[in-house]
C-alpha cells in the first residue's frame, strides 16, 4: 500500500477565543485531486495556510512525503505551490517580468530559469501575453497568471483557494481543463471553492469543514449515499405517479418519494447491498409497469446542505 503524500494528525489553530482549526485529521495519496468544502469560517483558508507553512499550528501534525513540514519547513516548500484567492497587480509589470520575478526567487538562473518560465506561460496559455501590463489582464487571464506562479519549480502539491471565484463561465471552462490536465499529469491538488459544481468536476474526493472541523470526507458517491442512507433512484412508470408515490409510502425500503416535473419519482431505497436493492427493484416492478428505473447521484451542493443541517440538528 503506498504511503500517503500527506498526513495531516490533530491539527489545531486557534486566534484567541476563535478556534479556527480545531483537531482535524486526513490523508491525501499522490495524485489524488480533493476538494475542501465549508462556509465562510469554516476553517479552510486556516488549513491551507496551515499546510503550505505560511503558518504554524499550535498542535498536531504535517507530514509531506515523509518529513514534518511544521519542523523543517524550508525542506517541503518547493515541493508544494500555493495559489492564493486574492492577487494585487503590480504597476508598471509586465506577465514575463512578474513569473520571471517568482522563478529568480525560486533560485533558477541562466537558461533554466528562462525554461521554467516559458514551460509556466506556455501551460496556461498565456504566453502570447508576455508583454502585457498584468494590471490590464482580465480576470480569466489574472487566475492563468497565478497559476503560472504557483507552477513555477513543477512543484508536487497544488493547494487552491477559490481558483474560480469571480470567473466568467467560459474562463471557468478554461480554467478547468489546466486543473483536469494536472490532475492527469499526475499532481496532487487540494482546492477550496464555493462553486461546488466546479468541484463535482475537478476533484474526486471532498472535505467537509464546518466550525474548524472535518465534518464528513469521503469520494462523492459515498458521502451521497452516507447521507442519503441508501440509493437515490428516479423511477418512471406508465400512467399517472400518484398510485406509484402512495405504493412507496407504504414500503419500508423506499423513502422521501418526490414526483418530479419530468414525470418521474425520485425515492431513496434503503435496503443494504445490490442484492437487496436488486430484490427491492423487483417487489416494485411486480406491482407497478416500471419503464425506468436508474440511480442518480445527489449533486454536491445538495449533499452539502444536507450534511450541513445533519451536523447542526445533532
Amino acid at each position: 500500500m503506498t504511503d500517503p503524500i500527506l498526513k495531516v494528525t490533530d491539527l489545531v489553530r486557534h486566534f484567541g477565543a476563535v478556534k479556527a482549526v480545531d483537531g482535524i485529521s486526513f490523508e491525501l495519496k499522490a495524485g489524488q485531486s480533493v476538494g475542501l468544502i465549508g462556509a465562510n469560517g469554516a476553517g479552510k483558508t486556516t488549513t491551507m495556510r496551515l499546510l503550505t507553512t505560511l503558518d504554524l499550528p499550535d498542535r498536531g501534525e504535517i507530514i509531506f512525503a515523509g518529513i514534518d513540514a511544521t519542523a523543517w519547513p524550508e525542506k517541503v516548500r518547493s515541493r508544494i505551490g500555493w495559489m492564493p484567492d486574492g492577487f494585487d497587480p503590480i504597476d508598471h509589470t509586465t506577465v514575463h517580468d512578474y513569473i520571471d520575478y517568482f522563478a529568480r526567487a525560486y533560485g533558477l538562473s541562466g537558461s533554466k530559469r528562462v525554461e521554467e518560465v516559458n514551460r509556466v506561460l506556455g501551460f496556461c496559455g498565456i504566453s502570447d501575453l508576455s508583454e502585457r501590463f498584468i494590471n490590464k489582464l482580465s480576470k480569466g487571464q489574472t487566475q492563468r497568471l497565478s497559476l503560472a506562479r504557483t507552477l513555477i519549480g513543477d512543484p508536487d502539491f497544488l493547494v487552491m483557494d477559490e481558483p474560480a471565484a469571480g470567473l466568467d463561465p467560459q474562463a471557468r471552462i478554461e480554467f478547468r481543463q489546466l486543473v483536469q490536465e494536472l490532475r492527469r499529469k499526475g499532481k496532487t491538488l487540494l482546492i477550496s471553492s464555493h462553486i461546488l459544481s466546479e468541484l463535482a468536476e475537478m476533484c474526486d474526493t471532498m472535505i467537509f469543514m464546518d466550525g474548524g472541523h472535518i465534518i464528513r470526507q469521503g469520494t462523492q458517491q459515498e458521502l451521497g449515499e452516507h447521507q442519503q442512507q441508501g440509493v437515490l433512484y428516479s423511477i418512471r412508470t406508465v400512467g399517472d405517479s400518484a398510485e406509484l408515490l402512495a405504493w412507496l409510502a407504504e414500503s419500508p425500503l423506499w423513502t422521501g418519494a418526490i414526483a418530479q416535473a419530468d414525470g418521474t419519482v425520485q425515492v431513496t431505497c434503503t435496503a443494504q447491498g445490490n442484492e437487496a436493492q436488486a430484490l427491492a427493484l423487483r417487489a416494485l416492478s411486480a406491482e407497478h409497469l416500471v419503464l425506468e428505473a436508474s440511480r442518480r447521484r445527489r449533486n454536491l451542493e445538495e449533499t452539502f446542505v444536507n450534511i450541513l443541517a445533519g451536523e447542526n440538528h445533532e
